[in-house]
């Protein structure tokens, strides 16, 4: 049995995603990105992409290159999800004494 291109709804990726757009740390993202396409036929994300099935692994594997970004907007847009830009929240700090 093959996995569906969408077997899960995109809301239930975000939360996992943003939080790992909030690290701002690169290979946190694409780890993130990684384990979200678990979920996914990866044979479908790299055709409704327009990537290699390789390309896609290795982008968001334990490589040591980051992906281009190219290839994380055709990934998650074939995911069925969306990139925002929004200011940033503030952190709120402890009182201090």
């Amino acid at each position: 049995m093959t996995k569906r291109l969408s077997p899960v709804a995109p809301s239930q990726l975000t939360g996992e995603l943003n939080e790992a757009f909030q690290s701002a740390e690169a290979r946190t993202i694409c780890r993130a990105i990684g384990k979200a396409l678990d979920h996914f036929n990866i044979s479908e994300v790299a055709r409704e992409a327009g990537l290699q099935r390789t390309s896609i692994y290795r982008a968001f594997g334990d490589e040591q290159q980051l992906p281009h970004f190219s290839t994380v907007l055709g990934v998650l847009t074939a995911m069925g999800l969306e990139m925002r830009v929004a200011p940033r929240r503030r952190r709120k700090q402890p009182p201090s004494f």
